[in-house]
């Protein structure tokens, strides 16, 4: 089960209220770039793609933490019924599919590191699992970014970024790329899409202009 693109801004919008920070909009240009490269792919929904992307960190609303995000994010969407968001929240930090080489801390309390434990053993990735790993990977909190170039920055503020996990977040560039006969940045408007804050300090999405 799904909220409606409507529904997950609101989700969204109360979640940075809770937890201010550049998560929000790392999530809007996450959304972004779902909903754009699932308009290329036959079999994959933009609208659902978008919603996906938009709450990959829904978790960020209870505060700053590492892994802890994972199973906040996994508990709260099923709390809420939105089983489909829920294992985005669980699958997205997790391209190898197990805990195994996550960047960060490991913050959870035993009982909720269980739970991501036991719900990644039994559950299987589908393309969506895959897409937001992607998407998660290039977004920026204002723009899409290069892929090596946002890893390398991670592996700079955390001392470390595991080779295997490289080299699947390169698979799937090149699965995605392969599937639309284009490339992702391409795709996505890497060149142009921003988000920027306006005069009255409101957060805008949309295509910047060179003057």
């Amino acid at each position: 089960m799904l909220p409606t693109k409507e529904e997950a801004e609101k989700l969204l919008a109360e979640a940075e209220k809770c937890n201010p920070g550049p998560w929000g909009n790392h999530s809007r240009v996450a959304a972004h770039c779902a909903e754009k490269i699932a308009r290329e792919c036959d079999g994959l929904d933009a609208d659902k793609a978008y919603i996906l992307g938009l709450l990959h960190d829904i978790g960020r609303k209870f505060g700053v933490r590492h892994l802890g995000h994972v199973s906040d994010g996994y508990l709260y969407m099923l709390s809420l019924g939105y089983d489909e968001v829920a294992k985005i929240c669980l699958t997205h930090s997790f391209n190898g599919g197990t805990v195994d080489g996550y960047i960060g801390k490991f913050d959870t309390t035993a009982e909720e590191l269980k739970v991501i434990q036991d719900a990644l053993k039994t559950t299987v990735m589908d393309e969506y699992d895959k897409l937001i790993q992607l998407c998660d990977s290039i977004a920026g909190s204002e723009s899409v970014l290069d892929i090596e170039e946002r890893m390398a920055d991670v592996k700079e503020r955390y001392g470390a970024y595991p080779q295997e996990k490289w080299d699947t977040n390169l698979k799937l560039k090149a699965y995605f790329e392969e599937k639309m006969g284009k490339s992702i940045y391409i795709v996505v408007d890497k060149e142009h899409f921003r988000i920027w804050r306006d005069k009255f300090g409101f957060d805008e999405v949309g295509i910047w202009q060179k003057e």
